[in-house]
């Protein structure tokens, strides 16, 4: 897309930066209700078997994802026209989903100022090195990042640490609002907690809402990894770096099933969210319809996303992802030239 009209593009997308009430209603109560109901029923299947209590909450996990979508509109001020209706259902919603408001909604806006930007790596984004960065990388370094991209570690661990703790806390220099909005759903998750293990006990509480977190979470980071790292993804350093190239190809486009698609949030338009964040996750399926160049984005399915497990190290010289296998030659062939310790087996 390097003739692409970046002006065109976003004055054709304008049009669809306004939420509307009814819509943004009516996906709080087709999403809040059925996940509620899913609860209860999880935790009533448990007098039955575990296992229907999880195929129930499998379908519940999907809401719950569908609820941080909506959380995370409310991020970007897009779910509601005004900023207070934003602010307050973002930050119940982030009670729910165990998501601070203020602080992810500002980390988050550095990841859109900054994706694809090999010079402003570091904030709401995934850790990714360079082949080169890599080679450089001490050995305790290359060691630490292998373990940080291990899938396990990645899609099962890494929710575990984001979600339950490093959510829990400010950054040293986050303003006051901020510290108050994370004080106020940690104690917000705490009082919800307690009260429906008041109700149903602590164990069948930890039960039901522990597994849908795991499902919810593993997926919801996947999604994130997915929409990313993928082969024809757009990397470059921050001379050439530019905005619309960033969203439209370093943001893929998830051709996801439709109940899929539905659950959620649409967010597999990734590329139309990333270009425009003020567009409410309803409107981007109509925004990539409608807008031609749109539909000429990287596109990847469910089966040919499996390929990004295998990417690791961007090639910044060749403009495409790696695996570890893939460099054993680079490898070999700068140890020659210096002692450089190796994991390569």
């Amino acid at each position: 897309m390097n003739n692409l009209d970046h002006k065109s593009l976003r004055k054709q997308v304008a049009p669809f930066e306004k939420s509307n009430l009814r819509a943004s209603i009516w996906q709080l109560i087709n999403t809040l209700l059925p996940f509620l109901l899913l609860w209860v029923l999880a935790y009533k299947a448990l007098e039955i078997s575990y296992l229907l209590t999880f195929i129930i909450s499998l379908v519940a996990a999907g809401f719950l994802v569908r609820m941080f979508i909506i959380f995370h509109d409310c991020c970007h001020n897009s779910f509601f026209k005004n900023r207070t209706a934003n602010k307050v259902i973002g930050t119940f919603f982030g009670m729910l989903t165990l998501f601070p408001y203020s602080k992810w909604g500002h980390d988050h806006a550095i990841h859109h100022a900054t994706s694809s930007n090999l010079d402003k790596r570091g904030t709401g984004d995934i850790w990714v090195l360079t082949v080169e960065e890599y080679l450089e990388a001490s050995i305790w370094k290359r060691l630490a990042y292998r373990i940080y991209r291990n899938p396990f570690v990645m899609f099962v661990l890494g929710p575990i640490y984001v979600f339950l703790i490093e959510n829990r806390f400010n950054k040293r220099r986050a303003k006051s609002k901020e510290r108050l909005n994370t004080y106020l759903t940690n104690v917000g998750i705490v009082v919800l907690a307690a009260l429906v293990s008041w109700a149903v006990g602590w164990q069948a509480f930890l039960i039901v809402q522990g597994t849908i977190f795991m499902i919810s979470g593993t997926a919801g980071v996947w999604l994130f990894y997915v929409q990313h790292t993928f082969e024809d993804t757009y990397w470059e350093e921050d001379e050439n770096w530019e905005y619309v190239r960033a969203a439209v190809e370093g943001s893929s486009f998830y051709k996801l099933p439709k109940p899929l698609q539905w659950l959620t949030g649409n967010i597999g338009y990734h590329h139309v969210h990333h270009l425009s964040p003020r567009v409410p996750n309803y409107k981007l399926e109509e925004v990539h319809n409608q807008t031609a160049p749109l539909q000429n984005v990287p596109t990847i399915t469910l089966k040919t996303s499996l390929k990004s497990l295998k990417f690791r190290l961007w090639d910044d010289q060749n403009k495409v992802f790696l695996g570890y296998k893939d460099i054993k030659e680079l490898v070999s062939e700068q140890k020659s030239m210096k002692k450089i310790p190796s994991l390569e087996k």
